[in-house]
């Protein structure tokens, strides 16, 4: 059987895609293990601020603040680091990498004595979560083929997600000491499993390296290797396929050293500009802020459910929105997923900003539902599109010479909007309150969906060689 791209159907269940998909859930248990290590930290804050707390004294609020914070800063280095060593190292060599600062982590909260070994794990939390979403989403773009490249990339988020509410769960219900036991075995594993993965034909023709990138692309696209011996006809369409995305590559000036030309040109400067418009979205949306603070905010609209019960079936609904965008991105497109995805968390902001502005705390009380069930709709649709799809779509629109850098540049930027929304929405939420905040986070969603409505185009089935 000949396999050829412009047959292949988008099933991930296609025999030449099963290397990819395989690839692909074995670099994000990093990724789960990342969500796990940010979602231990909410239900073991109350214990740590207590008198039964294992540090020497119970950390305070404003240590809390800095706990809680300290993982974006960590993920701007990360971001910054990796995407520096990203094009000298390697793929391959930096996944190895993002592995040791998360397994430090764990060992500083198992032996804590005071709160700053709570702040140095968590700024090495944030190195291999910046790290993750700089590499990750390159090796994943580079292995994938055009008709699954955008399930493949939006994976990302959903092992994030699931990783926060097996953090949440084991920190609420396992002994303090035994989780960071459990926890540092998952980045052993994931160095184990990915020993056997491939370095991208992409990065390997970059460095010259033509003979080991044909067999990368062959192991990753699970092609036969012709023989020296003699060729079949299968043979020699691995050979045609090859040279052509091998041309494709190289026209793309990935040989080439990156000077400060290719980043000020026009049509780089408006995808930067597109690109950083995301990510002003995503975070100021509040599509991770919202989600950190899902228990105040449920205190805030009187729920009279149990508000850690409350924040997992929100986090539940998030898991399903994911699915979606990981069946849907590749069949309905990023554009239209995206800007669906921020009408609708407008929408859902707006209506809890109303619901706590006009209806009265005994409405509120009385209607538990209502409430939950307006949070659920936000989480479900902002993981339709703007939590998972900034990662897919960031990496496409980047030309391939700059794309390493560029990411880099992007998700260092994202790192700062994170860390910022993560400082100011608990400040909003009990400062202003609830209301202004929403309304805020719905204004950043319209304003959004008008300008890239207007500019974003479309990237699906884009080929990643240019």
């Amino acid at each position: 059987m000949v396999y050829s791209v412009a047959a292949q159907k988008p099933s991930v269940f296609s025999a030449r895609y099963r290397w990819q998909v395989i690839a692909t859930m074995t670099v994000h248990i990093l990724t789960l293990q990342h969500g796990i290590g940010v979602g231990w930290l909410a239900p073991s804050l109350p214990f740590l601020g207590s008198d039964q707390t294992p540090l020497n004294t119970p950390i305070t609020v404003t240590e809390t603040s800095w706990v809680g914070s300290l993982i974006g800063l960590g993920a701007l280095t990360g971001n910054i680091i990796f995407g520096l060593l990203l094009d000298r190292l390697g793929r391959k060599v930096c996944m190895n990498l993002l592995a040791i600062p998360n397994m430090t982590y764990w060992i500083l909260i198992y032996v804590a004595k005071d709160v700053t070994y709570l702040y140095a794990g968590r700024f090495l939390a944030g190195i291999t979560g910046g790290g993750v979403y700089v590499v990750l989403p390159i090796f994943v773009a580079e292995i994938s083929d055009n008709n699954i490249r955008g399930a493949l990339s939006s994976m990302a988020m959903m092992y994030v997600s699931i990783g926060l509410m097996i953090g949440y769960l084991l920190s609420s219900y396992l002994d303090y000491y035994l989780v960071p036991c459990i926890a540092v075995a998952v980045p052993v594993a994931y160095l184990v499993a990915i020993f056997g993965l491939s370095e991208t034909p992409q990065y390997l023709l970059r460095r010259g390296r033509d003979e080991q990138a044909k067999k990368s692309y062959c192991f990753y696209k699970n092609l036969t290797i012709a023989k020296t011996d003699g060729e079949s006809a299968h043979d020699d369409a691995t050979e045609r396929e090859f040279a052509t995305f091998k041309q494709q590559v190289l026209s793309g000036g990935v040989r080439q050293d990156v000077v400060w030309k290719d980043f000020f040109n026009l049509p780089t400067i408006k995808i930067f500009g597109l690109n950083f418009l995301m990510i002003f979205c995503n975070q100021l949306s509040g599509s991770f802020a919202f989600f950190n603070y899902t228990s105040n905010i449920f205190n805030e609209l009187h729920t009279q459910i149990e508000a850690n019960t409350c924040t997992i079936i929100v986090g539940a609904a998030q898991v399903v929105g994911l699915l979606f965008a990981v069946a849907l991105v590749d069949r309905v497109g990023r554009r239209w997923l995206l800007l669906t995805s921020m009408a609708g968390m407008g929408l859902g902001e707006l209506a809890i900003g109303l619901l706590k502005h006009l209806a009265s705390a005994e409405f509120l009380a009385a209607n538990n539902w209502l409430s939950l069930l307006l949070m659920c709709f936000v989480g479900f649709i902002a993981a339709l599109g703007i939590i998972p799809l900034i990662f897919v779509v960031v990496v496409e629109l980047l030309p391939a010479k700059i794309r390493s850098l560029g990411t880099s540049i992007c998700m260092a930027t994202l790192s700062a909007f994170m860390f910022v929304s993560l400082k100011i929405y608990p400040l909003l939420i009990f400062g202003p309150g609830l209301p202004v905040t929403m309304y805020m986070s719905a204004g950043v969603c319209g304003i959004g969906f008008v300008i890239l409505g207007l500019c974003l185009p479309e990237t699906k089935g884009k080929q990643l060689t240019h």
